[in-house]
This record gives structure tokens, sequence and C-alpha cells, in this order.
């Protein structure tokens, strides 16, 4: 089922050792359970706000599941039993570090159903919830499993941070496009400083103030980098920290080809297959990691000259 939802986290997942490894995809099955609701339009506020809110408690209930979602989504949520009878199989210290951030991203999500994302503060608030957690979520499972130290909250949700920025701006033409229309997440607070409605940033007259606004958003995901290094350059298993270095060097080497490029509103913009594999194939160890931030670093200011 992971396989079918994610490809590129069945990937790296198979980094680790066996127990974490199924309370890792336990804990992003449901999260991505919880993902499908969200992005549900057809469902109805009043319908939809009460299941984000309770799902943490479904997960405990094996003859729980909710029809939405289309494709491999939809599978998941039909036969939503099996991960429900697989979480209840797990460890008691995984299933509680899974049920507190389910039930706080929960609620995080129910918060934005009704809320835009106006301020850079939001956007933060909004990425906190739904991928920040995330971060917080693994650095449990990690600690649960025995072999990590316990990391500190803000550089957990840093990783997070990162990531979700990252796939928020290369996925701008395929949000925007989207029948029936998805939810935006750039904020207004910066793209309303160079158009009056955030579509028109894919229009070829905007063309100078789109990349105006996208590099504005790629300096903004870039805080999170330090953060990032330090959360990396702590861990000590060697399984673990390829699971979480391969996606971070992913999303700065996306955030390189992505700065100053208007491709980002005419098409897709992502890492060649070569280059993805030479990255999950050399990231053994943090001098690896520093080489390719540092590689990639170089790109993206290659490209303000």
């Amino acid at each position: 089922m992971l396989h079918k939802v994610s490809r590129s986290f069945a990937l790296v997942i198979q980094q680790l050792d066996t127990k974490l490894r199924n309370a890792v995809c336990i804990f992003y099955l449901v999260l991505r359970a919880l993902d499908t609701v969200e992005d549900d339009t057809s469902i109805a506020t009043d319908v939809k706000v009460p299941i984000l809110i309770d799902f943490h408690r479904h997960i405990y209930n094996r003859d729980w599941h909710f029809s939405c979602g289309t494709k491999h989504y939809k599978v998941l949520m039909d036969e939503f039993h099996h991960v429900s009878t697989a979480f209840l199989e797990l460890e008691k210290g995984y299933q509680v570090a899974i049920e507190d951030i389910t039930k706080r991203m929960g609620a995080g999500m129910a918060k934005f159903i009704c809320k835009e994302v106006e301020t850079v503060d939001d956007y933060d608030e909004y990425c906190h919830y739904v991928a920040g957690l995330v971060g917080l979520g693994l650095s449990k499972l990690f600690h649960a499993s025995g072999s990590e130290d316990l990391a500190s909250d803000s550089l957990s949700n840093s990783m997070g941070l990162f990531l979700q920025k990252t796939n928020i701006i290369r996925d701008y033409l395929e949000d925007i496009n989207e029948i029936p229309k998805s939810r935006m997440f750039w904020p207004r607070q910066i793209w309303s400083k160079y158009v009056s409605k955030l579509e028109d940033l894919k229009y070829e007259e905007n063309s100078v103030k789109a990349v105006q606004c996208l590099n504005d958003m790629v300096t903004n995901a870039l805080i999170h980098v330090d953060d990032c290094l330090k959360y990396m350059s702590a861990l000590r298993d060697p399984a673990i920290f390829r699971f979480c270095a391969i996606p971070q060097i992913m999303a700065i080497g996306t955030l390189a080809l992505c700065y100053d490029n208007i491709e980002v509103f005419r098409g897709v913009v992502k890492m060649r297959r070569g280059l993805t594999a030479k990255v999950i194939d050399r990231t053994n160890t943090m001098a690896d990691v520093y080489g390719a931030f540092y590689d990639f670093s170089c790109m993206l200011k290659a490209r303000q000259l």
C-alpha cells in the first residue's frame, strides 16, 4: 500500500530496520489517510472537521473506515482497517507517539479548513501542522526505538518545514490548475507584493514578477537549512541518518532547480532520475550531506548572477 500512495517515501523507508520500518510505515499511512480527508474538497466542512479532530481515536478502531479520495488514496481509506490492525500490533511507545501527532495534526488541519494562509506566520503554522509534526513524530519514533536521543522540537519541526515548503513551491502549477480547485498555501504576504491574484503568476505577461515572487518563496524555505544540518549531524544510527538525509538533499536540489526558473510556472521542475539515483547511492555520512548542500547552494547562487 505504501508503494502506491508514495513511491518516494517507500524508497527511503527501506533504509530502516524492520521494527522501526513498520512503525514509520504505519505512521506515514495514518497521516496519509488524514491528509486524504483534508484534501477531499467534496466533503462538507461540517462532516470533515469532526473526522479530522477525532482521527486519533479512529486508529484504535479496527472497523472504522471513511470513503473519500481517489485512486490509491480511496483504496487506503476503504481498507483503513488494515492500517488500524497493524497499528494495534505496534509496541505501546510507538502507538503513543503516533496517536499524539495524529491528534495534533488533525486539530491543526481542522483549524486551517476555515482559515486562509495570509501571513508568513500562517504559512509556518500550517506547515508545522502538516509537516513539522511529522518531523516531531519521527524523532519520537527514533527515540522509542532506542536508536537516537530525542531531538528538540524546533529542529524536528524545521526538518518537516524544509520539505513541505519545497513541495509547495515546486507544485505551484499543478495545484493552481487542479480541478476541482485545490487550496493554495503560498502566503498572501509574499505573493501580494508582486500580483493581485495568486493565479496571475502563471501568465506570461507577469513572468518577471513571477520569478521575483518565486525567489522570495525559495529564500523563505532556505531559512530552515541550518536547523536541518544540525538535526542530521546529531543522528547516530546510519540507517536513520540515510532515511532523514536523502529527502533533505532532494529538497535543496529541487530548490536550486526552482530558483529564478520561470519553468515552475510553465511545467514540471524536478531533479533528473540519474541525479536522484546518485544522491541515494552516495549519501552515507554527514560529510556527504555537507558536500551535497554545498554543491546545490553553489548551483542556486550561480542562478542569481
